[in-house]
């Protein structure tokens, strides 16, 4: 089994209601780039063992500038991209502002998708731009993401996402470019106000995702008994299951699915990835792609970007 770089989401705290008390197994992962390398298209590297999980969110530093545009290096995973001429991406298209198929135009949009663009950019150029030819859209559920990134479906996956210990050892994270926490959405008219009232309530959140053992857990959510879990395939099933009344609440958070640790790197694209989200933080790219998707939607002025965390 090939080990692969996901670009992923991060949240960092298991419920909005019980931030403090999250421990770092039970973090999320909203906003950090899931790529992945193929080894049909590269060769692989020697299998390794990951090394001992401490900070899940540590990732691989770039290494020397980025290579000029449509000039990756000889024998990267990048360069076999090039060649083939697409980046083929896998994205979330339910999810509004972040990855969403815009039923007006067709076309898939948001926050993760702009990030993918900017990969795309960084490797073929100025039409790394033209999601018509140099971006591959494979949509994916929850529970495909690791999946789709581990079979080398795609070569990286934007999406909310939890990166943990567990998914560390099946998948490479790019660093995080999103902080965000597992939050809980009710009706207006709900007698839900926190966490601690989801004992025996039924909680939607789509199968493959961490999401429901979060709110099983009351040790996090501080309920005095166990909610009870609805799993759908799409977030978009939920918003209609919450409307019908056939479930009390959701909660968007991500799945901790069972791998071996035992897996081939390709940790050239995720550097390469990695040198992409930093220059897009000092550049003011970030910054720009918030103000476009997200400083309409009540989440105020765009704060620093997260700060990368590396393991060497």
């Amino acid at each position: 089994m090939t080990r692969r770089l996901v670009l992923a989401l991060v949240v960092v705290c298991a419920l909005v209601a019980a931030c403090s008390g999250a421990d770092q197994a039970s973090r999320e992962a909203i906003a950090a780039l899931s790529v992945q390398a193929t080894t049909t298209t590269t060769a692989a590297s020697s299998p390794t063992t990951a090394p001992s999980c401490t900070n899940p969110t540590a990732s691989l530093a770039p290494q020397g500038p980025l290579p000029t545009p449509g000039n990756m290096p000889a024998g990267s995973f990048m360069a076999a991209i090039q060649k083939r001429g697409r980046l083929v991406v896998g994205v979330d298209q339910t999810t509004l502002l972040f990855g969403y198929l815009n039923p007006q135009d067709g076309q898939i949009e948001g926050f993760d998708i702009d990030m993918l663009r900017q990969v795309a950019k960084a490797i073929f150029g100025d039409d790394g731009q033209n999601e018509n030819t140099r971006l591959q859209f494979v949509a994916i559920t929850a529970a495909e993401r690791i999946p789709f990134v581990q079979s080398g479906q795609v070569d990286i996956v934007a999406d909310t996402m939890t990166i943990n210990c567990a998914r560390d050892q099946q998948v490479d994270f790019s660093s995080v470019y999103y902080d965000a926490g597992q939050r809980i959405l009710v009706p207006d008219n709900s007698t839900i106000t926190s966490s601690a009232d989801l004992g025996g309530q039924r909680v939607c959140a789509a199968a493959g995702s961490t999401s429901i053992q979060n709110v099983l857990d009351t040790g996090i959510t501080g309920a005095k008994s166990p909610a009870i879990p609805v799993s759908v395939d799409q977030w978009a099933d939920c918003l209609v299951a919450l409307q019908s009344g056939t479930v009390d609440a959701i909660s968007t958070d991500d799945t901790i699915l069972a791998g071996l640790a035992v897996q081939d790197p390709h940790p050239d694209f995720v550097r390469f990835v990695n040198g992409v989200l930093q220059q897009m933080r000092t550049d003011g790219t970030w910054t720009a792609i918030w103000n476009r998707w997200l400083a309409t939607a009540g989440l105020g002025p765009p704060p620093p970007p997260p700060a990368a965390t590396y393991r060497d």
